[in-house]
């Protein structure tokens, strides 16, 4: 399958009682909290507070007014530097029954640091029963501050999908990204307790790591699973062009660095290849980048024309891009928010409303209908 490129509709730039019209929907953009220092992940617990990550390692328990913010206790240490650090949260989906709160971050190890996941249960404001889903090896841990990745999803089956970026790993093809053998540029399964599973793709095959299920991705930072297709939609980040909304295959090889449409940074080619025999295209590419973060498939009520859309935050873009779709094509995109800062995160919960957690300014807001 080709990438599809669009033009893009450009949305007014809007303060925080201006009503937008985009092209199916108007809304109104309501701030939840602010003052956030780097916001990365966001989750909303049952009783309406919300749990914030920032990347420096703090983890918030944030009223559902957003007016109190306490610091949650008993995170483990995270390697705090460039893109390191403390990255998603995620509550397990019987969370009401088991308590389960899930972690991904930047594991220290040595000099270095790898992407880990661990989980814990909240007693107050602290972390205890903290538990290891996902221990890197210390082989790999790399002093690069870049590319961690990284989103926790579930799929309802029991089964846990996390990405760990190539941690900056050489744009030839001996990146480690298409090295079976690695942990790094790849697109992992687990069970929710860190048990790999059988079916894995990879299980038995001499030398590979067992929780891959697919690989050669450069740095994904968002992840959401279409529960009604079983489709695992993924957004990486490109280099200098090419960030990438993919779906997940099980056991498909996503082409970085052998085929990319991005360049180096420095201008110079990475490869002539923008498709290769054996590896998935991506079903958009995005040049010039929005340096795509969180991605959300919207299933709530309070937008009934959105839902079914993809919406992919963008960093630099400073944008969040709705995603139209017709089973797994795309059908159409428009842009939303331009210009209001670096979105992080994207995320619906049970209330219907679209949430968005912005890196800069440091603030959750929320998208509600304007009539």
């Amino acid at each position: 399958m080709k990438p599809l490129i669009f033009l893009l509709l450009a949305v007014q730039t809007l303060g925080a009682q201006d009503a937008v019209t985009s092209s199916v929907h108007r809304f109104r953009v309501e701030k939840v909290a602010e003052g956030l220092d780097h916001p990365w992940g966001v989750e909303k617990l049952p009783d309406g507070r919300f749990l914030i990550t920032e990347r420096g390692g703090r983890l918030l328990l944030v009223s559902a007014n957003g007016v109190e913010m306490t610091p949650v206790s008993g995170v483990p240490p995270v390697f705090a530097q460039g893109q390191g650090g403390l990255l998603d949260v995620t509550l397990h989906p019987e969370y009401a029954d088991n308590g389960w709160i899930y972690l991904a971050l930047s594991k220290p190890i040595g000099d270095g640091a790898l992407t880990s996941i661990v989980r814990a249960k909240l007693d107050g404001d602290r972390l205890t029963d903290l538990e290891t889903v996902f221990d890197p090896p210390p082989g790999e841990a790399t002093d690069k501050n870049i590319h961690f990745g990284s989103r926790i999803v579930f799929d309802g089956r029991g089964f846990m999908f996390f990405p760990v970026g190539d941690r900056g790993g050489p744009t030839t093809p001996d990146n480690l990204a298409q090295s079976l053998g690695s942990v790094t540029g790849k697109i992992h399964r687990l069970h929710d307790d860190g048990r790999v599973p059988e079916d894995n793709p990879f299980v038995g095959t001499p030398g590979a790591v067992p929780s891959i299920w697919a690989y050669g991705v450069r740095n994904p930072q968002g992840l959401v699973h279409d529960a009604a297709t079983g489709r695992l939609w993924e957004t990486e980040h490109g280099p200098r062009g090419g960030d990438e909304l993919n779906i997940i295959r099980k056991g498909a090889n996503y082409g970085w660095p052998v085929a990319t449409y991005g360049i180096n940074y420095s201008g110079t080619k990475i490869t002539d290849k923008t498709s290769a025999p054996g590896m998935e295209d991506p079903i958009v590419q995005w040049t010039p980048v929005i340096a795509a973060s969180g991605l959300e498939l919207y299933k709530g009520g309070k937008f009934p024309r959105w839902r079914g859309n993809l919406f992919a935050g963008g960093l630099a873009g400073q944008k969040l891009v709705r995603i139209q779709l017709n089973g797994t094509a795309v059908t159409r995109q428009e842009n939303l928010l331009e210009n209001t800062g670096r979105i992080r995160d994207v995320r619906t919960f049970d209330d219907g409303f679209l949430y968005v957690l912005y890196d800069e300014p440091g603030q959750l807001v929320r998208l509600v209908p304007a009539d």
